[in-house]
């Protein structure tokens, strides 16, 4: 089919207008590109310090830390710089380097077409050559014209610098952690020795870092990650023909030590790293470390700083009394999740303790502090304070005999697979309430409520209270109720927060506004409450663990733990192999976690948590409490007191009107899947039932002639 003449000249003049739009675009960019300027390194030095990122406490007046106060930095030739430093980085960061232009036009368009399917500019494509462009320009903001700019001034550098020049103004460019730059620098930082002369291993390290320092940090908390990237980046020199299998095998398995981190002006350093990270993960490094952002955080330095004068009051007293060397510190608002104080460690600057691993961010078992949590669902299921559980020898593996013998038989071997654990003071108490069992920290009854709960839901709950680290129900039985899993003492503390707060979780935040270098705000502080509870099971909990007359019976009735005048509920942990002891604890506006320990794992003298750690928690506690007022919680309902439905044994009754030889464990009257539903039809359903009636039975016998109940086991007082 013809088009109509009329037509035909439309399309000429269109295709004439769009060939002309193009070379006159085309034009105009040759023309830019004519006139682009290679720009002024000598300006790096100053380019950081006008545009350093500062952080704040939360008044906003005090200081914690500049990124460019204390800029280092040495620039040194090219032939002062190791050759494995040069193929290492190249290795890593830009593999074609001595054959490309400047630029690698397939990592561009990857990266181009990577930006428009996430819909933000974030994938660079970048070479060392361009890298070198980026680290030099006044601006780290992501947009295409930016980019454009850098590709093309990256060509332009190629023409006028060798590729020596270009790699080795890299390495003197390169931010390598906190306020050093450049490779000469961070040699000596960190190994105490000219870059010319680091091992094989030592190069590694070094070209592993530039990509995310704070992240990769030897002085941080992903040690491990760093170690995976140092072996990355010996495997790509391997494969490139850098080092032989010979060399790349050894450098691997070489132990390399970093110096102590020199202390520079910096407060709450742990805290303020955590905070680094945070801004490093949501605006890049680039922007952290160039971008002048104005960071006003959550940390009360006044709380830190008395805190961290206890920490060192008592931090020697607890290594030659306990054998345990560090600990961990962190207080939080319950209100609202922010974090008021961090400490991660004794001293941040004590190399040889590992003092700058921040183990308020680490994994540890929790001990007994664990408990709470699992109470708390076991009250979402219906059963109360005076729920009678029995603290009894019981056997809780089921391929193994229900009999336990107080006195084990010498002849018979143990077998490892069964389960009848004992309490920390090897005492039984016989028929007790749940109030006093968790009050008093006692570990049979805990296992049985773990089980009446159960472990999927209290996992569940967990979740609910912010633990993120405890995964899959899979990996845990019945101990997980004494600690068998791994919280964060930061994580744990925000967990017993949300009890503090009725019920209500608020996610631990460190962070009230961060501005942009021109005072823009560009986030804030913004409360986002979440139900994590319903008020009367977090109401109930607080009430049992400031209960000092359900405690007394364990603590004593004036140990740390009691408050007089105030309402503070408090628990402690401590693991069966002593390597991790706890106190957590918290009033309506004030949540505060202590763990004491050794960053090795090894065990400390064999006491409970109640002498080592507590008397530091009540100093901590009332010494940074002091400024923020009384506040009371709300008290629970406890409706079921009045409800005459509700079966004996939930409502405190364990006697039967035949006597005590017709004495029964919970699971006679219990279906732990419904718990205010009908009595079982049959009892022996559940596989426990025959473990826990054994105990009980057997208990029973013994008392027929001479039973004296003891008052503080069956206690129902509280308030």
């Amino acid at each position: 089919m013809k088009l109509p003449t009329k037509t035909k000249k439309t399309l000429w003049r269109l295709l004439f207008l769009l060939v002309s739009a193009g070379l006159i675009s085309l034009g105009a960019i040759i023309l830019w590109v004519a006139n682009l300027k290679i720009p002024d390194f000598s300006a790096f030095e100053d380019r950081q310090v006008v545009q350093s990122t500062k952080i704040y406490d939360y008044t906003g007046e005090v200081l914690l830390y500049n990124f460019g106060e204390n800029l280092r930095r040495t620039v040194v030739p090219s032939d002062n710089i190791s050759r494995n430093i040069k193929n290492a980085t190249v290795a890593i960061e830009d593999w074609d380097f001595y054959n490309h232009k400047g630029v690698r036009p397939t990592s561009i368009i990857r990266a181009f077409l990577a930006n428009i399917f996430t819909g933000e500019v974030s994938q660079g494509g970048s070479t060392i050559t361009q890298q070198v462009i980026k680290n030099t320009l006044l601006t780290t903001e992501k947009k295409y014209s930016r980019k454009l700019k850098e590709v093309f001034l990256a060509l332009k550098l190629e023409r006028v610098m060798s590729k020596d020049e270009i790699l080795s103004m890299y390495l003197n460019e390169s931010p390598y952690g906190g306020s050093i730059y450049g490779v000469e620098e961070a040699s000596q930082m960190f190994f105490g020795k000219p870059s010319a002369d680091v091992t094989l291993a030592e190069a590694a390290y070094l070209a592993a870092l530039p990509q995310a320092p704070t992240y990769y940090s030897p002085y941080g908390n992903h040690r491990d990650r760093l170690e995976e990237r140092k072996n990355l980046v010996l495997r790509r020199m391997q494969e490139l023909g850098f080092i032989s299998t010979e060399e790349a095998v050894g450098a691997t398995k070489e132990t390399v030590s970093f110096l102590p981190q020199n202390t520079f002006a910096i407060k709450a350093p742990h805290f303020v790293f955590y905070v680094r990270a945070y801004l490093e993960e949501k605006y890049g490094k680039e922007m952290v470390e160039g971008g002048g952002l104005k960071v006003i955080s959550t940390l009360n330095w006044d709380m830190q700083k008395k805190t961290e004068e206890i920490v060192g009051e008592f931090a020697p007293i607890n290594e030659k009394n306990f054998n345990a060397h560090n600990m961990g510190v962190v207080a939080l608002d319950p209100k609202t999740g922010k974090i008021r104080v961090m400490i991660g460690s004794r001293d941040y600057f004590e190399k040889d303790r590992d003092g700058n691993f921040n183990v308020t961010l680490a994994k540890r078992q929790p001990g007994s502090s664990f408990k709470p949590i699992v109470y708390a669902t076991a009250f979402k299921k219906g059963y109360t304070p005076d729920t009678i559980v029995f603290d009894l020898p019981t056997q809780f593996q089921t391929t193994c005999s229900p009999i336990v013998l107080l006195v084990p038989d010498p002849q018979v071997p143990v077998n490892p697979d069964c389960y009848a654990p004992v309490n920390f003071d090897g005492e039984y108490r016989g028929p007790i309430n749940l109030r006093n069992a968790l009050a008093q920290s006692i570990n049979i009854p805990a296992i049985q409520v773990l089980y009446l709960a159960g472990l999927q839901d209290a996992l569940a709950t967990a979740s609910d209270l912010g633990i993120t680290t405890l995964g899959n129900a899979n990996k845990y039985g019945l101990t997980l109720v004494l600690g068998g899993g791994e919280v964060t003492p930061l994580e744990i503390t925000n967990a017993y927060a949300t009890f503090a707060n009725d019920g209500t979780f608020n996610i631990a935040n460190a962070i009230e506004r961060v501005e942009s270098a021109t005072g823009n705000v560009l986030e804030e502080y913004q409360s986002s409450p979440r139900r994590a509870l319903e008020p009367e099971v977090a109401r109930t909990i607080n009430d049992i663990l400031s209960d000092n007359t359900a405690r007394a019976p364990a603590f004593g009735s004036n140990s740390p733990l009691y408050f007089p005048n105030r309402d503070v509920a408090v628990k402690t942990g401590t693991t069966n192999d002593y390597r991790d002891m706890w106190t957590v604890g918290y009033s309506p506006n004030l949540a505060l976690g202590i763990w004491v320990g050794n960053n090795d794992n090894s065990s400390m003298e064999k006491k409970v948590a109640g002498f080592v750690v507590a008397p530091m928690w009540r100093k901590i506690f009332d010494t940074i409490s002091v400024n923020l007022g009384v506040e009371y919680f709300n008290r629970p309902f406890y409706s079921y007191k009045n409800d005459p439905n509700l079966k004996p044994i939930l409502r405190g009754v364990w006697q039967s009107p035949l006597g005590i030889t017709d004495t029964h464990s919970i699971l006679h009257f219990v279906n732990r899947k419904d718990p205010l539903g009908t009595v079982p039809v049959d009892p022996n359903d559940d596989p426990q039932y025959i473990f826990w009636e054994t105990a009980v039975r057997t208990w029973a016998l013994t008392q027929v002639n001479n039973f004296t109940l003891s008052s503080s086991s069956i206690s129902t007082q509280g308030h």
